[in-house]
């Protein structure tokens, strides 16, 4: 089995994907400076972007057939081809399973840390009973959710063990259960710094992923709610890919829910060597959110969010929150969700504590991309922007499109 993958979230990503007559494109993959944006290209003709808002892409949609001559003379110069790299291109396996059951894990947090492991454990283990070969835990349960309780309760995930009782336990029953593991979140301690971060565990109990949340929750609404976790922690940087015995999954936390561009990322990853591969069918097969959105946010976008991810990229969102404590510093939402890759909702809790166990079949994924008509509809080009390649150029030069 292949182990994660996580790459720069700023520029590593994606491949050349032109359809022509003639021989494909190269799938090589081109890292711009950091300082970089890269440019999206799909159709049909929609433009859109919001400059206030940080974003992985600058967004335009556009026909294939349109000349980019016009923009490609635009960009300058700024692009260095000797600080590109090329990492190899990863190959979407086949699923292990296309049906398995998945248990949502929405747990009661407590100030006390080896209550809330044990209780973890608990919950583990009764959603394994029920029949789930993967389980999720929510964001942060095994503490509270405060910039004051992070640096208390945060571990050296590295060094394991004892440095890492709530990782030690995650590992520990994944291996005994036979099962694989989203550990929801916790938050980790690397040297001077801290993270709120995701690990993932196959049925060995081998850690086989560690996200870091990338998008750190700044949030200010005057009279609702704010909270800053950038005051304590530190921003992750890298996407999360892993392939496990229930499929590929990508990986995000609470808030990286909100940036579009992360999910079709995930989506669209996964190209053969000649980038001849499905737009729709390619990348992972289900993003998981631990998340934790409060009682302003939760009521006005947790679902909003889930079923705009799963419907714009064909796959299935799974989302774990904690259970709400009305005594709680900070008051979470709760409803954890499993969306199917038509927008539905599959299974839902409320705001208490809850397991929710329920089907994932991957064969839907390629059936309600064909009810759409999205399948081999559209043509995916990332390339690095404020430039496009020369490379690129020349290709397009020879389909006439420049």
């Amino acid at each position: 089995m292949k182990a994660a993958v996580s790459l720069p979230y700023s520029g590593n990503l994606l491949l050349h994907h032109l359809q022509s007559s003639a021989t494909r494109c190269c799938s090589s993959t081109i890292l711009p400076p950091p300082s970089s944006s890269l440019l999206f290209i799909t159709s049909p003709k929609t433009h859109y972007h919001n400059a206030n808002r940080p974003r992985l892409f600058n967004t335009v949609r556009t026909p294939t057939t349109t000349s980019i001559s016009a923009l490609s003379s635009s960009m300058g110069s700024s692009f260095k081809p000797e600080q590109a790299r090329v990492p190899p291109a990863l190959q979407l396996p086949t699923p292990p399973i296309t049906k398995f059951k998945i248990g949502l894990c929405q747990l009661l947090v407590t100030a006390d840390k080896e209550r809330n492991i044990a209780h973890a454990r608990q919950a583990i283990q009764d959603a394994a009973k029920k029949g789930a070969q993967l389980v999720v835990l929510p964001e942060i349960w095994n503490g509270p959710y405060s910039n004051d309780s992070f640096p208390v309760y945060a571990e050296d995930i590295d060094v394991g063990g004892d440095a890492s009782p709530s990782t030690a336990m995650l590992s520990e029953v994944a291996r005994v259960l036979k099962i694989t593991i989203v550990g929801g979140s916790i938050p980790e301690r690397c040297g001077d710094k801290l993270y709120n971060t995701c690990c993932v565990f196959d049925t060995e109990g081998k850690l086989k992923a560690k996200h870091r949340k990338i998008h750190l929750f700044d949030i200010d609404i005057p009279g609702k709610i704010s909270f800053q976790e950038s005051k304590t922690l530190t921003a992750g940087e890298t996407p999360t890919v892993v392939d496990t015995e229930v499929g590929r999954i990508g990986i995000g936390i609470c808030y990286d829910i909100r940036f579009q561009e992360l999910a079709m990322l995930y989506a669209a990853r996964g190209s053969t060597e000649h980038c001849q591969y499905d737009l729709w069918t390619s990348g992972v097969h289900l993003i998981c959110y631990p998340g934790a959105f409060n009682m302003t946010t939760g009521p006005l976008h947790w679902e909003l969010l889930q079923r705009a991810r799963a419907v714009d990229n064909q796959l299935y969102v799974a989302t774990c929150s904690p259970a709400r404590d009305a005594s709680a510093g900070y008051v979470a939402w709760g409803h954890s969700t499993l969306i199917g890759p038509f927008g539905e909702v599959l299974a839902t809790a409320e705001h208490d504590e809850a397991i929710i166990i329920s089907e994932v079949d991957y064969s839907q994924i390629e059936l309600r991309s064909r009810v759409l008509g999205c399948e081999g509809s559209e043509s995916l080009v990332v390339l690095p922007s404020p430039v496009i390649t020369r490379r690129v150029r020349e290709r397009l030069n020879s389909q006439g499109n420049a």
